[in-house]
Formats: structure tokens, C-alpha cells, sequence
């Protein structure tokens, strides 16, 4: 009989080790190539791992909850087929650690009964497999078991992915229960007297406000801009570009640019080349700091922060920005952005960033002081983009014209980068917007 050993794989050059959230598939189960076996977590993203060959799961080493190291063999597959005899040690070490239950448990409402969708999830039983991150969503959209069902998966074997729910999601109706799942009151900190610890969601006795606990990774950023906000003073410089020019320019091309490369280009790409430019020509902006040694990165590689569906943030990495086109980098962001929304990034592109850009001006703000994602030293934030009256100097004098105008921010360790450097830098990212091209050819 065949056997292949599944080791933990590797999440990322600095990642050493590993969480085991869920086992997905038990001893026995029959396992088709690229169907997922388990869901792991490190402190920098989720992620589940497939199957590289078919078989039967044979044994699984170690449990749900436990730290395993990278490289280490996690579970043994039986590639020919034959399932392990119901004696075999492993089978018995699963009997008597069995998983929780994956059946989403329905929140106390204000009277003490289940709410009826979440209610609804609990008592529709389904033979139809659903991974624990599609009955997450379900659970926190309010869909019932018997909702879920007619959901259409495009996976294998008719699964619901992630992509799946998502969508049938964003086309829902949703029905009045979900609405009040949907709008939960804003937190606010408990007082004194209250419990220290609260161990799941739940309204508080009087039914006007709303305790709720942070996810997993909503903990992880927390603890992250903490430390950021502990280990660098942080200074942040505004300047004011006109981007008029390039603001015309993606209107003016964006069809023939699509037409052209099967892209769609948006203005993300165009700050992603300004900022790898100016990192260029101001190359102590892509450092990091360790004790009192400066270390200087010869790769750029710019960070883009993407909104995921819960709500969360998370940073892909353009690796090597300045050595990509426009078209190239277009491509980039929008396979991120893509990926990002659908859960689908691997780990090691969540890694290796020199430099972080955000767009605040996606969400209508106009500027942002955002905070360093370490151990970077600078963090760039783009606002909206809005038409105001300026002055402009003309051969003839000055004008005041109606122009494209938007805020650029820089969040800046202020160990390393004094305010020269700083100010310089945006100014010169500014520079390379307001020069952009009004005819540069796509």
C-alpha cells in the first residue's frame, strides 16, 4: 500500500510554524486531488491546505489547536485507496478527540430564545459538505441550512466555495431577519462592574447594546497596530497633488486599455509606480529597523491594502514594483484585489513588503494618518479625488481653473526618518502624479 505523508507547508520565508484550526476531512474519508484536508493559521493569514494526490485519509497526527512546525508530517494518505481498519491507532486517537461540532450554534436574542435564522441553521441537517469557512459566512449572513442548500457550487463535486456564497450573497434579497443580523448596535466598553471576560456574542441585559467578540484575525491586527503604535514615533506630513492630468488620462483610456489587455485599469497602479519611482530616488525610506542597526532593502516591494468580506484588512505584495510596467502592475492589483475578496491569497504573497500603500479615497475620504505595518518605516495614504477651483500659473498670469485634486499622506518611524526625508519623499510621489502623462500611450 502506498502512503504519502502530508507535511506542514511552508506559510512564508519568516513563518516557522503553524495552527491547526479545523480538520475538514476524518480517518477514512476519501480524498480527491486539491480538495481540501485542513484549515491552518499562522499570525498572518488563514489558509486551508489541499490535497496533492487522491486516497483515503489514513491517520492524522495531530489535533485541532495544535502548534506544528513547518516541514513536519501532519497526516498520512493512502494513495491506493484502501481506508485504514477501524483498529488502526490513529482511528482510535480521533475517537477520542473528537472535533466540535461544526454546526453553527444560533446567538441568545434579548428574550433568551434563538433568532429564527440562526435557529433555522442549527436544525436543517445537510449531507452535502460545506468547508468550516462557507458555514462561517452562512452563520454570520444569517443563511439557514435549508438556504445554504440551494446554493449552486461550482467546486467539486457541486461544492459551496467561498466565491460561491459571496456571490449569492451580494445578489440576495435579504429577508427582515437577516437586516437586524446585519445592523448590529455599536459596541461600546462595558463598565467597570462588568464581567472581565465574555465568552461568546450575546446583547446585555437591558437589549440596547451589543457585545462582540473579535475574530481571529480582527485580534491579530489589533495586537499588530498596537506594537506599531508601542515601537515607532509615528509622524505624519500631508501634501496636495494635481492630478488632473492622469485623472483624464485612465477616463480617456480605460476602454481601449481593457480592449487592449483584458484589464481594468484603475488609479492604484498609477500611485503603485509613483511611490516604487520615488523609493527610487529616496531609497532610505525603504528600510527597517533592527535595535540600532537600519537595514536597507534593495527589492521594493509594495504592500496594497485590500478590504477582505468581513471587513478586515489584509496586504498583498506587489514584489519587485519598480520592475513592472503599468500593465503589468494593473495586472497585479487586480488579481490581488480579486483574490483578496475571495479568500484565495497564498501566504507567500502576504509576505516581503518594503513599503505599504493605502486608499482611504476608496471609502470617500479625502485624507488618513494611517499607522506603519511593521517592520516597515513608512505607510502612503490616497484620498479621494475631487474637483476644486486652484490657481494656475500661466504665461499670462495666474488662473484660478476647476482641476482633479487629492490628498497624499505619509505615516513615517520617525527613528529612522526624519522629517526631511519624509516630506521629501511625498513630495516627490506627488511630483511623478502631477507630471503623469496626458498623452502616454497605453
Amino acid at each position: 500500500m502506498a502512503q504519502f505523508d502530508l507535511v506542514m507547508p511552508k506559510m512564508g520565508e519568516s513563518i516557522a510554524e503553524a495552527t491547526i484550526l479545523k480538520w475538514v476531512k476524518s480517518v477514512g474519508d476519501s480524498i480527491e486531488e486539491d480538495e481540501t484536508i485542513l484549515e491552518i493559521a499562522t499570525d498572518k493569514v488563514d489558509s486551508e491546505v489541499p490535497s496533492p494526490v487522491n486516497g483515503v485519509l489514513a491517520e492524522i497526527r495531530f489535533q485541532e489547536g495544535d502548534v506544528v512546525e513547518v516541514g513536519k508530517t501532519i497526516a498520512i494518505i493512502n494513495t491506493e485507496g484502501e481506508a485504514p481498519a477501524e483498529s488502526a491507532p490513529a482511528a482510535a486517537v480521533v475517537e477520542t478527540a473528537p472535533s466540535p461540532s461544526p454546526t453553527p450554534q444560533p446567538a441568545a436574542s434579548g428574550n433568551g430564545h434563538a433568532s429564527p435564522a440562526l435557529a433555522q441553521a442549527a436544525v436543517v441537517e445537510s449531507t452535502r459538505f460545506y468547508s468550516p469557512l462557507v458555514k462561517n459566512i452562512a452563520k454570520q449572513e444569517g443563511i439557514g441550512m435549508a438556504e445554504l442548500e440551494g446554493i449552486a457550487g461550482s467546486g467539486r463535486g457541486g461544492r459551496v466555495t467561498k466565491k460561491d456564497i459571496l456571490g449569492y450573497i451580494s445578489n440576495r434579497t435579504a429577508a427582515p431577519q437577516v437586516q437586524a443580523l446585519a445592523t448590529p448596535a455599536a459596541p461600546v466598553m462595558p463598565a467597570a462592574s462588568a464581567a472581565p471576560t465574555v465568552a461568546a456574542a450575546s446583547p446585555s441585559a437591558s437589549g440596547d447594546v451589543e457585545i462582540i467578540e473579535m475574530d481571529r484575525m480582527r485580534k491579530l491586527i489589533s495586537e499588530h497596530m498596537v506594537m506599531s503604535k508601542r515601537v515607532s514615533p509615528h509622524v505624519t506630513s500631508y501634501v496636495e497633488a494635481d492630478v488632473t492630468n492622469l485623472f483624464n488620462w485612465r477616463n480617456k483610456n480605460k476602454k481601449a486599455f481593457q480592449e487592449k489587455y483584458g484589464e481594468k485599469i484603475t488609479f492604484t497602479p498609477i500611485f503603485v509606480e509613483a511611490v516604487a519611482r520615488a523609493i527610487g530616488d529616496f531609497p532610505m525610506i525603504n528600510v527597517s529597523v533592527d535595535g540600532d542597526k537600519i537595514i536597507r532593502k534593495k527589492n521594493i516591494n509594495v504592500g496594497m491594502a485590500a478590504a477582505l468580506p468581513s471587513g478586515n484588512l489584509i496586504v498583498p505584495v506587489i514584489k519587485n514594483a519598480d520592475h513592472l510596467s503599468l500593465v503589468g502592475l494593473t495586472k497585479a492589483v487586480n488579481d490581488f484585489a480579486g483574490r483578496a475578496r475571495a479568500g484565495k491569497l497564498k501566504p507567500d504573497e502576504i509576505q516581503g513588503g518594503t513599503f505599504t500603500l493605502t486608499n482611504v479615497g476608496t471609502f470617500g475620504n479625502v485624507m488618513g494618518a494611517p499607522i506603519i505595518n511593521q517592520p516597515q518605516v513608512a505607510i502612503m495614504a490616497t484620498g479621494a479625488i475631487r474637483k476644486k477651483p486652484a490657481v494656475l500659473e500661466t504665461e499670462y498670469g495666474d488662473v484660478i481653473a476647476v482641476r482633479q485634486m487629492m490628498f497624499l499622506s505619509l505615516s513615517y518611524d520617525h527613528r529612522v526618518v526624519d522629517g526631511f526625508l519624509g516630506g521629501s519623499f511625498l513630495r516627490k510621489v506627488a511630483d511623478y502624479l502631477e507630471a503623469f502623462a496626458p498623452n502616454r500611450e497605453i
